[in-house]
């Protein structure tokens, strides 16, 4: 059974993304290094908005400096570049807000349900029937403060990988690592990459404005819509910078967007770096 997809359909594309700030601007590539170095370059010439799609990339990398297994033509490895005018305060709730588009996009495309399917392990993976299918990997920076106007947002890229067609990895990732190809019912051929990478860059638009208008990230209230982690979970913290990991149970998002963790050493930890596993 073949597990690439078929040619890539710019033109299916653009016409599909056509009401978002996205269209017109999609960059379509066989092979490179990595989409969101690419889109970094762009950013830093002076950009603000571009989507860069790849085929193959030879150094895709994941959140900590980690490589993405991203060969040719299986999965949707795509970077959005984007600039919306919000504080740099705001911007820390991006993560969140990107993995929420790219989980409605899956749902929307695939009839998956969430969380209970596609589910979000905090901060930027991707789980689908509790295990990986997609990442996420954000770079922003940031316009300096003035003595009337605080720190805003210069530019963030929005790097998203998911598999769509492998159906098998290497040995080490085969039993924490899926595909949609292989949780879709009865896949009668290869999935085309057009209709996920439209239906998140929609999705990815409608969350970006609701930054720029100043609507409320989601709260602790209503985080069991897109994920089982973010609350009542028990988790391992694999820390990062030489702190120690810990075990506890997920207690929601402070007002900055950041995880909290009742730690069984008896402290509300809050998680800045790292990330999440079973315990």
């Amino acid at each position: 059974m073949p597990n690439t997809s078929p040619p890539f359909d710019l033109a299916r594309l653009d016409a599909a993304i056509a009401a978002t700030q996205f269209a017109g601007h999609v960059t379509h590539l066989a092979t490179t290094l990595s989409t969101n170095d690419l889109a970094l370059k762009a950013a830093l010439a002076g950009a603000r908005r571009g989507v860069w799609i790849a085929d193959h990339q030879l150094a895709g990398r994941g959140r900590g400096g980690h490589a993405w297994h991203s060969p040719a033509r299986t999965g949707l490895y795509m970077t959005a570049l984007a600039a919306p005018p919000i504080p740099i305060q705001a911007a820390q709730s991006l993560s969140l807000r990107v993995a929420i588009a790219a989980q409605s996009g899956i749902a929307s495309t695939f009839g998956f349900t969430r969380p209970s399917q596609i589910d979000i392990r905090w901060p930027n993976d991707l789980m689908l029937n509790r295990r990986k299918v997609g990442g996420i990997l954000i770079d922003t920076a940031s316009n300096p403060a003035t003595p009337t106007q605080p720190a805003t947002l210069r530019y963030a890229v929005i790097g998203i990988g998911i598999n769509l067609n492998q159906t098998a990895f290497p040995p080490e990732l085969d039993a924490i690592a899926t595909s949609l190809r292989r949780e879709v019912p009865h896949p009668a051929k290869p999935i085309p990459r057009e209709p996920l990478a439209a239906a998140i860059l929609i999705a990815l638009e409608a969350e970006l404005r609701a930054l720029t208008t100043g609507d409320q990230q989601p709260t602790t209230s209503n985080l069991s819509e897109y994920s089982t982690w973010l609350h009542g979970k028990r988790v391992r913290v694999e820390a990062r910078d030489g702190a120690p990991s810990y075990t506890g149970t997920t207690a929601g998002l402070n007002p900055s967007g950041f995880l909290l963790v009742q730690g069984d050493d008896g402290q509300l930890h809050t998680v800045l770096s790292g990330g999440l596993r079973e315990p």
